[in-house]
């Protein structure tokens, strides 16, 4: 680590929990795809917010909109309407599988609503005893006790036993495994199609087509948690597309708002049934702010062909890579969707060093998991930014397998 990187590592605050791995600089201003820190350096950011920033920082489209509505209104619950909520509702369903949706504040706590509504649709709607979700290894869906309970991570779990009942885990993208998919007790499937903290992993094509074939034969709720991956991430607006799929339910957050808390379900109508008035509710979820950053999200993303840009992108990225590869021998795979890519290296090198490193010289990168370096660039990206990044990248590969790197 630099000089400059351990002195500021020294002087972080201590009155913050201890709940991130923070990185030694602090930022202060975003534009594009750019940010930039207290000291003035400038960053290339493929990380995003952790896949939030998909049409880069402080866009025109969205600043302008938040800033009409900042000298409005803020905040009136949901006892009452507000027109961007619904505006932003029907942008949803008219661009997806779904017919109503229930906003929130983030992923997390989409994934608890999803769980809650495939539970009471079993037994108010169906008439059944199943409370069941199955889940997957590898598999990321929030930090509260519910959706902890349902990831697939052990290291993620540690220490907050006794785990909440009613999940069961398999193992991903195992066709085998599907064999157990089904009990008396189980009433819905949750998972990533593309895993994001489990290490960028695709779900393959034939066992998503199986696993929804199982789901529909026992009537089983087939939920995808796109929390990461919506909004335009792998190429397209949402990642089932890439299956030819359909879902039940679909939970999605971070890129929705354009940094907002904002979260979503979006569900089918005879799910979204079971949910009555004073069956769940959120004192924040779809506030005037946060609904209105959402709405000049979507339609900024949809009228200005930024899915379609995502896609030729993340294929131009997923080439540059997969030609760094062939150079490096401590690369083992390049996997991912669109604008959603991975590094996955072979343990002589972890991924924290390539990080570190990536941050030293002005590009910021994100880990999934020890061995993998994860790419979330803005869906804005730019070729020339594409090139910028992966020079930077090939310069640290370069310096670690010739032996320069300290």
């Amino acid at each position: 680590m630099s000089d400059k990187l351990a002195t500021a590592e020294q002087a972080q605050a201590t009155t913050l929990m201890s709940t991130y791995q923070r990185f030694p600089i602090t930022i202060v201003k975003g534009k594009g795809c750019s940010v930039w820190d207290d000291q003035g350096m400038e960053y290339l950011d493929f990380a995003s917010g952790i896949g939030t920033c998909n049409l880069g920082h402080v866009p025109e489209a969205v600043e302008k909109q938040v800033a009409n509505q900042l000298s409005q209104l803020w905040h009136c619950s949901n006892l009452y309407h507000h027109p961007a909520q619904q505006e932003l509702a029907d942008l949803l369903t008219t661009n997806s599988f779904g017919d109503e949706v229930f906003l929130c504040n983030s992923g997390a706590e989409a994934n608890e609503a999803a769980i809650k509504l495939a539970r009471r649709y079993a037994q108010k709607v169906k008439g059944t005893n199943a409370y069941e979700v199955v889940t997957f290894t590898q598999s990321f869906h929030g930090r509260t006790l519910g959706t902890l309970s349902a990831t697939g991570q052990a290291k993620i779990q540690d220490g907050f036993a006794p785990l909440l009942p009613g999940f069961r885990c398999l193992p991903y993208n195992d066709s085998a495994a599907l064999e157990e998919l089904v009990t008396p007790e189980t009433c819905a499937v949750l998972l990533e199609l593309v895993q994001g903290e489990g290490g960028v992993h695709p779900a393959e094509k034939e066992w998503i087509e199986q696993l929804a074939a199982i789901c529909q034969e026992n009537d089983l709720l087939l939920m995808v948690d796109e929390v990461q991956t919506g909004i335009g991430r792998t190429g397209k607006l949402f990642a089932y597309e890439h299956y030819g799929i359909e879902p039940d339910v679909m939970s999605l957050a971070k890129g929705l708002g354009s940094g907002f808390p904002l979260g979503a379900v979006v569900a089918k109508k005879h799910v979204a049934k079971a949910f009555v008035p004073g069956t769940h509710g959120t004192t924040f979820g779809g506030n005037p702010l946060a609904s209105t950053a959402g709405l000049a999200t979507m339609t900024h993303l949809l009228g200005e062909n930024i899915v379609q840009q995502a896609e030729t992108q993340g294929s131009y990225l997923a080439g540059k890579l997969q030609q760094m590869k062939q150079k490096y021998q401590c690369i083992q795979a390049i996997r991912g969707l669109g604008l959603m890519q991975g590094i996955v290296l072979d343990g002589t090198v972890q991924a924290k060093e390539i990080i570190t490193k990536g941050l030293e010289q002005g590009v910021l990168l994100l880990p999934a998991g020890p061995d993998v370096v994860r790419l979330l660039p803005p869906l804005i990206i730019t070729t020339e930014e594409i090139d910028q990044a992966v020079a930077v990248l090939e310069n640290i590969f370069g310096e670690i397998e010739s032996g320069e790197s300290e």
